[in-house]
């Protein structure tokens, strides 16, 4: 598109789906972190502290995701089928016993894939030539990629956006 110079995309060692929101820097306040660690613990200790709660983590199984949306910022997706989808709230609950919290929007969290980032906002303009695109992709996804196939679910770290760090395969 010609105005995608109003996005900043990422590189591939930062695509992910994320399953469930960890700790940031930048929210270190209830209901965003766990009650029973204080505020102040360095990122690096809270790292410490979930690889030792997350071993012999279980998980909730295996899933499969597909594509039901795609915005500026890349694909929204879900379960791929109503199994997938009960398994991806499992997780969910299942991961919010060790990380001790659970944000606002636990239960309606909307899954993605970020490929972008918007530098600069769209021309209102733009949004039907935009929304064509986005149409022809997803059309595309399904019938070339039904179900995106990802890695297993991991416990990772990230210093900034460009790079998401395995520290742990879950389950």
């Amino acid at each position: 598109m010609p105005d995608a110079d109003r996005l900043v995309f990422t590189p591939v060692s930062s695509l992910h789906m994320t399953l469930f929101q960890g700790i940031i820097e930048r929210r270190r306040r209830l209901p965003y972190w766990p009650r029973d660690v204080p505020l102040d613990t360095s990122i690096d200790d809270m790292t410490r502290l979930y690889l030792e709660r997350l071993k012999g983590f279980a998980g909730s199984g295996a899933f499969r995701v597909k594509a039901i949306g795609i915005t500026p910022n890349g694909l929204t997706v879900a379960g791929a089928s109503e199994e997938d989808r009960r398994i991806l709230q499992a997780w969910r609950d299942a991961l919010s016993v060790p990380f001790g919290y659970r944000h606002p929007d636990h239960d309606t969290y909307v899954f993605h894939i970020t490929f972008a980032y918007q530098i600069r906002r769209l021309a209102d303009e733009r949004a039907a030539a935009w929304q064509d695109l986005f149409d022809d992709c997803l059309s595309f996804l399904d019938r070339e990629a039904p179900v995106i196939e990802l890695h297993p679910a991991a416990f990772c770290s990230f210093r900034d956006m460009e790079h998401f760090e395995e520290l742990l395969v879950l389950g």
